[in-house]
């Protein structure tokens, strides 16, 4: 069977063919049209999305290349959260060891799109919305079954920001003094992501993974969960990599997510003080990272448009740092990278 999609392009040819091959064995189950094949969405990895239809309407194909993907996590976690009663596509096909995947299609709005374009009260509803889901994530994913955010990955993550963003992307190369200050920064974000009560990861709740679905948003991108932080997945959906809120709304939506995680009974600290403390730590640690695989995007992936909220980074990093008088030995490592030098602001 050839697919007829000219707006499909494959860079490898044996891709194609075994595609192709694998497309034509699912079909009849489905009632597939291979000439309706068409790009439906990429990310910062090496996965890309295809839409097609099919007898009971679209339908959406991963394309992960091994060795650099593995469908396996990727299956694995969307039965987690179909038995949570939370909404993630539906793995209808699978073929792991060429990386091909038929799913659900979950609809063409994400919830980025749908919150830059809100106005006050629909980013409410919408953002309520996803807090709801987190909770119950939280609560029903099993945190067993998921692999552990331990010592070494953190400190795996953090040393991105060293090499594709300090190095690479600003050709600096810290004194050893500079490399002290950044381990004793480093041992610090790590003791404290470690001291969280631990629960199901989502490791990307953002808004550019969840889409437009009711009642609760639709959940993708989920293939890196973890057993980690309780506060982790807040921190990614209130200091998005995308989009930047007020600091008084963030505020505002964690102590609705704290009031009920609480209640629902997850094991989230009584003091909202020292939640929001670690939060903010969790953000920074997980800001320091992306800065660096943002950068690693653009060098190494050929994807430069990544680098163009590196500044978003820098701002909530900075203020984070500022803020906290264990972490201000960090405003020394990122001023000569953001251009912008901090004075003002809370210390704790």
């Amino acid at each position: 069977m050839r697919v007829a999609a000219a707006s499909v392009t494959w860079a490898d040819a044996a891709r194609q063919v075994a595609f192709e091959r694998w497309l034509a064995g699912v079909a009849p189950r489905h009632g597939l049209d291979p000439s309706t094949l068409a790009p439906a969405s990429a990310d910062a990895s090496f996965r890309r999305y295809l839409r097609l239809q099919g007898s009971a309407g679209s339908l959406i194909v991963m394309d992960a290349p091994p060795p650099q993907e593995d469908v396996r996590p990727f299956v694995h976690v969307a039965g987690l959260i179909q038995a949570a009663g939370l909404h993630a596509p539906r793995v209808l096909e699978a073929e792991p060891d060429l990386g091909f995947l038929l799913l659900d299609d979950l609809g063409q709005q994400p919830y980025l799109q749908a919150l830059q374009a809100a106005d006050g009260p629909q980013a409410e509803r919408l953002m309520r919305a996803a807090l709801d889901a987190l909770v119950t994530w939280q609560l029903r994913v099993p945190a067993a079954a998921l692999p552990p955010c331990d010592e070494a990955l953190l400190a795996r993550e953090l040393a991105l920001f060293p090499e594709w963003c300090v190095q690479r992307e600003f050709g600096i190369t810290w004194t050893e003094a500079e490399q002290q200050t950044w381990q004793r920064v480093c041992q610090r974000l790590i003791a404290s992501a470690l001291a969280q009560p631990v629960v199901a990861v989502h490791a990307d709740w953002m808004p550019r993974n969840l889409m437009v679905c009711e009642p609760l948003p639709g959940i993708l991108d989920f293939q890196d969960a973890m057993a980690g932080p309780i506060s982790y997945d807040l921190a990614s959906l209130l200091r998005d990599a995308f989009i930047s809120w007020p600091e008084e709304q963030e505020i505002d939506w964690a102590v609705r997510w704290w009031t009920q995680a609480r209640r629902a009974g997850l094991p989230v600290d009584p003091d909202f003080g020292e939640f929001w403390r670690a939060l903010e730590w969790m953000g920074l640690q997980r800001h320091l990272k992306v800065l660096g695989i943002f950068c690693r995007l653009k060098h190494r992936d050929g994807k430069p448009q990544y680098a163009q909220d590196l500044p978003r980074f820098f701002a909530h990093a900075g203020r984070v740092a500022l803020r906290y008088t264990p972490l201000k030995p960090l405003l020394r490592l990122l001023e000569p990278l953001s251009g912008a030098r901090v004075d003002a602001g809370f210390t704790f």
